[in-house]
């Protein structure tokens, strides 16, 4: 079952960029990652799905209810955006208690646990707090109803490195428990250790839809050689070849296919050393980003 399916979703700002015949679901238990540069069409796609802004064409539904028509599909739904603005003079009990007035059910103790997990002080007033600490308000509003689907936005922006630790657990932990969740960022670490599958957006259009796992292991190769003497660039006038360096009897490159045919041409060389590893998510982001400028 899909929990989110978007088809054909434009929005279109004029002679401003927004998003174009974006196209993609999620499954139900998922945790899918959505990456692309600041500026790419994230928080619109985002904005879209919460029917914050009607689309120009295409459609975006929500465990299959149109995102746009039927508001009823926010109560099972949690956000957290990129940035978060408050009421100052209000405590954050305050605040987090009004939120949870908006599901028809008591999550005190739900309030109680999430700020305990995130460090937070509940007695405080929003003028009071940091940004980091207005982001932990926005992780216990987004949480506090205990949703089945969690969209979040560039969430760990303001977070310390122990905090973005402790929020990447309790993320984990929602969805060990049935949560499905839609995570967008430009920060690429972040959708390696989270994510299953993953859509990269560039101007506003998918450029491409995978499976991290494919995209790790199956795929790409980082390739490091060295050489006794030095190295050509005809060694290297192979399929697959991208993002090499050559530099006094070294070699560094991205290699994609059979790893065969690498191993061969390398066996042509009068070889000091070599490795070969698995790049990370952000080389090969970047290779896709390179072919397709």
């Amino acid at each position: 079952m899909n929990v989110i399916e978007i088809k054909n979703l434009t929005k279109s700002y004029g002679s401003a960029r927004g998003i174009t015949d974006v196209t993609l679901n999620v499954e139900q238990g998922e945790v899918f990652g959505f990456i692309g540069p600041n500026g790419a069409g994230k928080s619109t796609t985002i904005r879209t799905l919460l029917g914050l802004i009607h689309p120009t064409n295409g459609t975006a539904t929500i465990f299959g209810k149109s995102c746009i028509e039927d508001p009823s599909v926010r109560k099972d739904l949690g956000y957290l955006p990129s940035e978060v603005f408050y009421y100052d003079n209000m405590r954050v009990i305050d605040l987090l208690k009004y939120s949870a007035s908006f599901y028809g059910k008591d999550c005190t103790a739900r309030i109680k646990e999430l700020a305990e997990t995130m460090d937070l002080d509940l007695k405080k007033k929003i003028e009071d707090l940091s940004f980091g600490n207005k982001k932990k308000v926005g992780i216990v509003q987004g949480l506090l109803h205990e949703p089945k689907l969690i969209i979040l936005d560039e969430p760990t922006s303001g977070l310390d490195p122990l905090m973005q630790q402790k929020f990447f657990e309790l993320i984990e932990q929602e969805n060990k428990k049935g949560a499905t969740i839609f995570f967008s960022s430009h920060i690429l670490s972040e959708v390696q250790r989270l994510c299953s599958r993953v859509a990269f957006i560039k101007d506003g259009r998918i450029i491409r839809l995978e499976k991290i796992s494919s995209l790790q292991e199956n795929s790409y190769k980082r390739i490091h050689l060295e050489a006794k003497s030095g190295l050509s660039d005809s060694l290297f006038k192979v399929p697959g070849i991208s993002d090499l360096k050559l530099e006094e009897g070294k070699a560094d490159f991205i290699f994609k296919g059979n790893i065969n045919d690498i191993v061969k041409k390398a066996a042509e060389i009068n070889l000091r050393n070599i490795s070969i590893s698995e790049p990370d998510l952000e080389e090969i982001f970047m290779h896709y980003y390179a072919k397709e400028d």
